[in-house]
């Protein structure tokens, strides 16, 4: 049992996108916690060496989230590992900014692709594993962008809020098989996908800084675990309080 109380003993989570930043940290936060974590990305060198220190705990998987695919081989390389699939993280994302004029067809597919029909393909992908298991959680990584509208946010933003209505509506869905669904909604975390804004003033938040990955593991390891076993199809924020206003 890790530092926090919170127990994930025997179980297996897939974490998508968990090569860098917050991902990483919710393989680590996992992993001291008991759980064995299938860490996926499609940045070989560097999900590998995120699973390494994991030992028998981690497992490295290339994956492309875009592809039906890949997802059939991930799920077939955990269950092949490890024999069960109780959590998904659906982390995997990428960050583009553009005023909704200057956005373009071929940007707002491929941030459609990754950051909202990659969940989808996930969760269709774990369903019938964590049915066998008797249930599960799903935890999609949405944004304040998913929340609120952010200028030069249309095409991300777009698939962040639709990433809402597919936790929801997933969450209905599966609830008669014990399969959770929760989003979790990041504000300004310091992490390499957004490097570019990372030495910014951000005194203005209420808390008056960013937030670090772990904080937000943290409340992710929470979701996935049993601790959480009532909650399912809710949206948790993790920003430092910007969306209060």
């Amino acid at each position: 049992m890790s530092s926090s109380g919170i127990s994930l003993d025997g179980k297996v989570v897939v974490i998508t996108g968990a090569g860098r930043g917050q991902g990483a940290a919710e393989a680590r936060l996992f992993a001291e916690a008991g759980a064995r974590v299938v860490i996926t990305d499609v940045r070989e060198d560097e999900g590998r060496e995120v699973a390494k220190p994991l030992g028998e705990h981690g497992l490295f998987v290339r994956h492309d989230v875009s592809s039906q695919e890949s997802w059939a081989e991930t799920v077939g390389a955990a269950l092949s590992a490890y024999g069960r699939i109780d959590a998904l993280v659906n982390n995997a994302a990428l960050w583009r900014t553009a005023s909704v004029e200057n956005e373009t067809l071929t940007n707002f597919g491929t941030l459609l692709r990754v950051n909202l029909l990659g969940p989808f393909l996930g969760i269709q992908a774990v369903v019938p594993a964590m049915k066998e298991a008797g249930g599960g959680s799903i935890v999609n990584v949405s944004s304040t962008a998913g929340l609120v509208g952010i200028p030069g946010h249309a095409a991300y933003g777009s698939t962040k809020f639709g990433l809402r209505g597919l936790t929801r509506s997933s969450a209905l869905d599966l609830a008669p098989y014990r399969i959770r669904v929760n989003s979790v909604h990041p504000g300004a975390i310091d992490t390499p996908m957004v490097s570019s804004v990372a030495g910014r003033d951000w005194s203005h938040l209420p808390l008056g800084r960013m937030g670090r990955p772990e904080e937000v593991g943290e409340l992710v390891r929470f979701l996935v675990s049993d601790a959480s076993s009532y909650i399912t199809g809710t949206e948790l924020t993790v920003d430092g309080g910007s969306t209060t206003g």
